[in-house]
């Protein structure tokens, strides 16, 4: 048998990001003559950052960034993200050499006491740490309290069950990996609760000229998941949004026709943006259809209501 170089994969400690990683390492292994695969855990600015919102912070990239770093410096070989934290503009030197299949890419309400959304009662608390669920949230239900959640996925789960809050809001994915699923009260509408862009999708990361890690790598990527991540970051970067922006959209494959719908929605629910179109399957045209469906976005007004909640988030963070 042939020994090839050891990888070595770098990832958050947190359990959903250890889960992905080696979900990441099962799937090299199972490639015939797979090389070994170590773990090396990566602290970034977002598991630091506890006590604040970071939609109040400058910058982006807070899960990712001390990552690809360590990439480039050859700490690590292989940088395991969720897509939905990762940059639409990839650091210098680096390559989203995989999209994995992807899971389901819906948002789950959790409730303490078994309602759905348009049960509970006037002024529940629902605790959610994205400003797209607080901006959709309050499109349905502006009679809500929404309150700011951090933490592990288990953490949150763990303080709607002792009644910090009425209802949180989290990715069906993230509860679904973990096992955690069983506390889903229900899915939140895909159309009426747009998820954040690339949500449910895992992209695995290299350096550009390493071609010993690519060749593990590269057999991951997923053809749908691959075209529907890269519509949607297309959309996201042309729109110049980040994780501070209430913009949702999800793109899917149908037979060879790809797919795409989005929404920007104002912080307070009271304005929102759609945009929806389709075009023939194929790497480039996902690029297009997204940057198609941005111009409409901003041609609507989309900047205004961006614009309108970055003045929000900075006046928050202002001393």
């Amino acid at each position: 048998m042939t020994r090839h170089a050891l990888l070595r994969i770098g990832t958050r400690a947190s359990a959903l990001a250890l889960w992905q990683a080696r979900h990441v390492e099962a799937a090299i292994a199972r490639q015939p003559d797979a090389p070994e695969v170590e773990l090396v855990h990566i602290r970034t600015e977002g598991d630091q950052r506890t006590d604040v919102p970071l939609w109040t912070v400058g910058g982006k990239a807070f899960f990712t960034k001390e990552i690809d770093r360590a990439l480039l410096a050859r700490e690590i070989d292989i940088a395991v993200h969720s897509l939905k934290d990762l940059a639409t503009l990839l650091e210098p030197g680096t390559e989203l050499c995989a999209v994995l299949a992807r899971e389901n890419p819906s948002d789950a309400l959790l409730t303490k006491s078994g309602a759905l959304l348009q049960e509970l009662p006037p002024g529940a608390r629902v605790g959610s740490s994205s400003l797209r669920r607080r901006a959709f949230l309050a499109r349905l239900r502006p009679d809500l309290i929404a309150l700011e959640l951090r933490g592990n996925v288990s953490t949150r789960v763990e303080r709607l069950q002792s009644g910090a809050y009425d209802a949180i809001i989290l990715a069906t994915a993230g509860l679904t990996r973990l096992g955690l699923e069983g506390h889903i009260t229900c899915e939140l509408p895909l159309k009426q609760f747009p998820p954040a862009v690339s949500q449910g999708a895992i992209g695995v990361c290299v350096r550009a000229d390493d071609l010993h890690a690519k060749r593990w790598v590269a057999p991951l990527d997923d053809r749908a998941a691959r075209l529907a991540t890269s519509a949607e970051r297309a959309l996201l970067r042309s729109v110049e949004g980040g994780c501070q922006v209430p913009l949702g959209a999800l793109a899917t494959l149908v037979g060879e026709e790809l797919h795409l719908h989005a929404s920007v929605c104002a912080l307070d629910g009271s304005s929102l943006l759609t945009a929806e179109g389709s075009i023939a399957a194929g790497a480039a045209n996902a690029k297009l259809l997204g940057r198609r469906l941005a111009r409409e976005l901003l041609a609507k007004g989309a900047q205004r209501l961006i614009a309108d909640v970055r003045g929000v988030g900075n006046a928050v963070a202002a001393p």
